[in-house]
């Protein structure tokens, strides 16, 4: 077994305790080729309390060659401190070790929790939902930065402000003429038209 090196808290990690089954390794995506991936099954009371867990090795940050080391020594940690920030209830099993030869990883469990949206699909009433979908992840984006070092790279002027007004002007007129553009396309059938969802 590996040495815990910022696991679960104490009430939580006894709900593994049952201890380790199987493991397998797991083929990666694209983002993480190279590295290793496990998949390991734990047991609770019995045979029907399963548990999977997904244990990822962590390397480096792409950031360190432009920023300088991480203030994390263990990379898995980095990783683990990275999405407790995010998350707003982070998974309770998150947390990281070393293990064979010196490399670092942590783990999660393993289930899929992203969601995706097939906005081809999507009513009027459902597309006009969407901005509340965004906002719902803005929090913990909000708690990544460095408030004071953001307001001190921005100043008291409007300058930051108004830049953003004009991108946001040319991104809506951008827009609007992509979608000119597809309505011609449409119309003149150089594309296939599907009806709209409900």
């Amino acid at each position: 077994m590996w040495p815990r090196t910022g696991g679960v808290p104490e009430p939580d990690r006894q709900l593994c305790e049952g201890g380790g089954v199987r493991a397998a390794r797991k083929v990666v995506g694209v983002g993480s080729v190279g590295t290793r991936c496990f998949i390991a099954l734990f047991t609770g009371r019995d045979t029907n309390d399963p548990l999977f867990l997904q244990i990822k090795e962590a390397t480096a940050s792409v950031l360190e060659p432009r920023l300088g080391a991480s203030p994390h020594e263990h990379a898995g940690h980095r990783v683990v401190h990275g999405q407790r920030i995010l998350q707003t209830a982070s998974d309770i099993f998150l947390g990281g070790a070393t293990g064979p030869e010196g490399r670092h990883f942590y783990w999660r469990q393993l289930r899929e929790m992203k969601g995706s949206a097939d906005v081809a699909s999507m009513g009027p009433r459902m597309l006009r939902a969407t901005p509340r979908c965004a906002a719902a992840s803005l929090p913990g984006r909000a708690r990544t930065g460095d408030p004071i070092a953001i307001a001190a790279y921005l100043g008291g002027k409007d300058s930051f402000d108004r830049a953003i007004a004009v991108i946001a002007a040319r991104y809506a007129e951008q827009s609007l003429t992509d979608h000119a553009a597809l309505r011609s396309a449409l119309t003149a059938r150089r594309l296939p038209s599907v009806p709209p969802g409900p």
